[in-house]
Order: structure tokens, then sequence, then C-alpha cells
């Protein structure tokens, strides 16, 4: 597919974090420190909205049952959840946030 637009920096602060519709798909993207990081909005383990976790560092934790994962790459890094979410690539191109599915 390419890359998409999701969203404009305006968008999005610095610490914080949005849930977007994409080619059918929710995606939670984050603004961490300027640095933009997107995953799939729903929790592997029970299906909790990321982009309404909290964030610390390069992690978001869950706020449903406080699965923790890596916003650089989806990996799981705490219980309860087992699987990774899906992670995106993302690029920002003059004011446009885009990622690459």
């Amino acid at each position: 597919m390419g890359k998409i637009k999701i969203a404009e920096v305006r968008d999005i602060g610095v610490g914080q974090a949005k849930g977007v519709d994409v080619e059918g798909k929710r995606i939670a993207l984050f603004n961490v420190d300027g640095n933009y990081y997107a995953v799939d909005d729903e929790c592997s383990h029970a299906g909790g909205s990321l982009s309404e976790g909290s964030v610390s560092g390069h992690s978001v934790m869950c706020p449903l049952h406080g699965a923790e994962f890596d916003l650089k790459n989806g990996q799981v890094m705490s219980e309860p959840a087992e699987e990774a979410v899906g992670s995106y690539k993302v690029t920002v191109d003059g004011d446009g946030i885009f990622i690459e599915i």
C-alpha cells in the first residue's frame, strides 16, 4: 500500500496520543519528545485501546490490564499480553505525518 497520511503535525502535540482509522485498521499514533510512533491501537491481550493508555519513555501501558508494549517495535514488555502488536514506520513530510503499511 505504501505511505499513507494519517495526521498533521499540529494534530498531535508532544506527549499526546491519537487513535486514527487507516485502511480499515485502527492505529495509535504517539508523539514522544517530538518523535512519532505508530502501533496497532488494539492490545493483543484483551483489545484495549493503546491510544488511551499511559506512555512512559518509549512504552505504552494498556488501560485495561496493564500490558506494556514498546512503541519502537510493538514488542511486549510486560504481561498479561503475550503477542506483539503491529508497528509501523512513521515519517514526517512538511506538516504531514505518514505511516507505511
